[in-house]
């Protein structure tokens, strides 16, 4: 069954936003997003003080793209005005291992007695601080935050060992301001 479906996002005030065809730019004060979304059906627009996404006669797949947009484009609004935050804590139980940050890179140094350190890659416009034992991510884009998370605790996963017994690594413990 078709209906009509449409979606409306304030934009507060202190945000820009410029919506260039698909493409969306957000500006705040925590910095900038910008996305290209796949509106090939979709009414795509930006009137007065909000975003205007839906579709005249819509079917569960643009019900399904207008929720997913939607969604998106409230996280890109929260991101510049106040950063996405991961926060991951240092675990070991009998080899102490260090996290250094050297550009767009992590060095993970004496994971579990190794001698050769593991490496991972932090994208795009990702800050990391280390606090002692606490590593705090923090962007202004949610996907890139989660990615670098992630990546922190694939790094340190541990293959063809008990889990049980060998406990060490990188784990997330908060998910912007969520603990888990």
């Amino acid at each position: 069954m078709r209906k009509e479906i449409i979606q409306k996002i304030k934009i507060p005030e202190g945000i820009e936003v410029e919506v260039d065809g698909s493409i969306l730019k957000v500006k705040g004060p925590e910095g900038e997003n910008s996305r290209e979304f796949k509106t090939d059906k979709l009414i795509f627009e930006k009137k007065d003080d909000e975003i205007i996404i839906g579709h005249k006669k819509a079917t569960k797949n643009e019900k399904k793209m207008i929720n997913t947009i939607t969604s998106h484009v409230q996280n890109m609004i929260d991101g510049v005005q106040k950063k996405f935050e991961y926060k991951l804590k240092i675990c070991y139980n009998h080899f102490p291992f260090t996290v250094e940050i050297k550009g767009k890179e992590a060095i993970i140094k004496n994971f579990l007695g190794e001698k050769i350190p593991r490496k991972l890659k932090i994208p795009g416009d990702v800050d990391v601080n280390i606090d002692k034992d606490i590593i705090k991510v923090r962007s202004s884009n949610k996907e890139l935050a989660g990615q670098a998370a992630a990546n922190f605790e694939t790094a340190t996963r541990i293959r063809l060992r008990d889990r049980r017994v060998f406990q060490d690594g990188l784990f997330m413990i908060d998910k912007n301001g969520r603990q888990i």
